[in-house]
Formats: C-alpha cells, structure tokens, sequence
C-alpha cells in the first residue's frame, strides 16, 4: 500500500492524484528529509560500533574472566533493558536528564553545572544514541557470548603453548571465530537504529530544532502531524528498500562463510 501511495499526492483530508516520480523528486531538496537523513546517519554510526565493540568485549571478559554465577548474574542484569519497552526506558532516563533530575542535581551537588542533556541539540543527540546502546548491549552480549563458547577451546590451549598472548589470541582466534555474530550483530543494530522511533518520541520528541529527526521521526511527522500521505509514504520505501539491502547484505556475508 505504501508503495502505491508514494506515486500520488494522497492526503487525509482529500483525495490523492497520482504525481508520478514527484515525491521521490522532492527527497533531493527537502531540507526536512535532507536532515533527517544526515541524523540518522550520524545516529547510526554513534551507536552500531559503540555497541557492537561494547557488546564484544563484554562477552568476552564474561566468557573467559567470568564464567560463574556472577558472570550469569551479569548477563541477566545486561539482558533486562533488551526486553524492557522503549516507552519505559525513554520515560525513566527523560526523568533522570530532567533539569532537576538526579544527575544534575547530583552534578550540582558536586560543585559541577548541570547540563541541559535533552535541550542542546548535540547533547541530544548523543544521549539518544547512549540511551539505545544502553538498551541494546544486552541483547548482543548473549550473542557475541555464545559465539565465543563455539570457538574450539583447543585452538586457544594450541595458541598458549605456542606463547600466544590473551591479545594475541582475541585478534587471531575470536575475532575471525565470532565473524557470523559480528554480522549479525552490525547489522541488527543499524536495522534498529534505521526503524528507532518510540525511544525518540519520549525522550525528545525529535528536537531540539531537528536535531534527533530521524527518517522514521519524518514519516511520522509529514504523515500524521502535516498528513502529507503520499510523501511519507515514498520516505517509508525509501527506507524499507535500505532495510531490504542491509538484509541481503547480512544473509550473503553469512552464506559466504558457510
């Protein structure tokens, strides 16, 4: 349906003629999707390697430092905001980055300023891309954690005898060992942030000025705010065929290794 309204000027409060190529044609001097295709770029590439590395090292300390009950009970913590509604965990940190929330209260408490976390674009912008690692790392521990136990333990007992070093071994044996996790895991993560709309809406409603606008924020906004139908609906193919590709990409870089 999407996809057939993209082709016409369709909006709620009257019926829609077909435009042709035309909504596609704005996309490329629409200073709204022109930003709102420059932030989720940057968005994305804050929060896919943070938490892609983040997630990797966490694993492996967990696999081979921590292999015990508290190890398990480290996961399980790590696990809980990975299944937690983006709604709740938007509204707690909202409330905690308030103005007179517990961290800058606990900043002024220190002798520090407080900061004005969701009201400066830049700082916006770098909270939600913290906020979704924090949300996210859980779920690509388990990941990543599995895929070093797949490892063969004698691979590394092999390394050690040949005077192999803890780092030696991580850059020879479980980065090439987790490679099929590491794909998944990337590209997981940018699908994610691609389609990230509720945790945006909480914490700041795609402001300041913009500045957390992503590209799922602009359908949003120019279909039910300025029900412009047709023209988010083009920005919705537009994203499901980038969607699409990332998919393709992580199914032939899988098949590849098999």
């Amino acid at each position: 349906m999407s996809v057939g309204f993209s082709f016409t000027d369709y909006s709620i409060l009257q019926a829609g003629e077909v435009v042709g190529l035309r909504n596609y044609e704005r996309m490329l001097t629409d200073p709204v999707f022109l930003n709102a295709l420059r932030i989720t770029v940057i968005y994305t590439l804050l929060s896919v390697p943070l938490q892609t590395i983040g997630a990797l090292l966490i694993a492996e300390a967990l696999a081979k430092r921590f292999r015990t009950r508290f190890g398990s009970g480290v996961r399980s913590v790590l696990f809980v905001p990975a299944i937690a509604s983006m709604v709740v965990s938007g509204t707690v940190w909202r409330m905690l980055l308030s103005e007179k929330g517990p961290l800058n209260e606990t900043l002024r408490g220190l002798g520090l300023p407080g900061g004005n976390w969701l009201g400066e674009p830049t700082a916006a912008l770098l909270v939600i891309s913290f906020v979704t690692v924090w949300a996210n790392i859980g779920y690509f521990v388990v990941i990543y954690y599995a895929a070093i136990l797949e490892v063969p333990a004698t691979l590394y007992e092999a390394s050690a005898l040949d005077g192999a070093g803890p780092l030696r071994q991580f850059r020879h044996i479980t980065l090439p060992g987790v490679r099929p996790a590491t794909v998944i895991v990337t590209v997981l993560g940018t699908i994610w942030s691609f389609q990230t709309f509720d945790l945006i809406y909480v914490l700041t409603g795609g402001g300041p000025g913009g500045a957390t606008s992503t590209l799922v924020f602009a359908i949003y906004r120019f279909g039910f705010q300025n029900f412009q139908m047709g023209y988010a609906s083009a920005i919705a193919v537009v994203l499901l065929i980038a969607v699409l590709a990332l998919s393709l990409i992580q199914n032939r870089s899988l098949a590849s290794k098999d």
